[in-house]
């Protein structure tokens, strides 16, 4: 198997319930290792870029606008298929139905349609995962 990398990053919900550490630990005890990890503000170009193939949808500028409510954690997670492992790691987007044992469903809150607040986000696949690292660590 070949080494995989993936963007993490940790929604302003996520850090402003300090939750950083917690989910940070969780992606490494999990055996993946931290390559980078930076605190910052979105800008709207970087959101923008990331969510592209979300615009028009009725989500997407609440997506935005809550990506731009504070600071989120961008981290980059190296090992064999950590791409699959963090998205199990993470759970369903919604953190009610995210099963016990996940980010989602052992540390997130039921904000109604909400969805968007959801703690992380994860890359889905290897050129998706070259894009956003590229969005996020330029």
């Amino acid at each position: 198997m070949s080494i995989e990398r993936t963007l993490v990053l940790i929604k302003p919900d996520g850090v402003s319930r300090s939750l950083t550490g917690s989910i940070l630990g969780r992606v490494e005890a999990k055996g993946y290792n931290l390559v980078d990890v930076k605190l910052m503000n979105a800008t709207r170009g970087q959101l923008e870029q990331h969510y592209e193939e979300h615009i028009g949808k009725p989500f997407y500028e609440p997506l935005v606008e809550f990506m731009l409510s504070g600071p989120i954690v961008a981290a980059i997670f190296e090992g064999e298929r950590v791409i699959e492992g963090f998205r199990s790691l993470a759970g369903s987007t919604e953190p009610t139905a995210a099963a016990p044992g996940t980010i989602r469903g052992d540390l997130g809150r039921d904000w109604g349609l909400k969805v968007q607040q959801n703690l992380v986000h994860g890359s889905d696949s290897t050129e998706s995962s070259e894009r956003e690292i590229g969005i996020w660590f330029s």
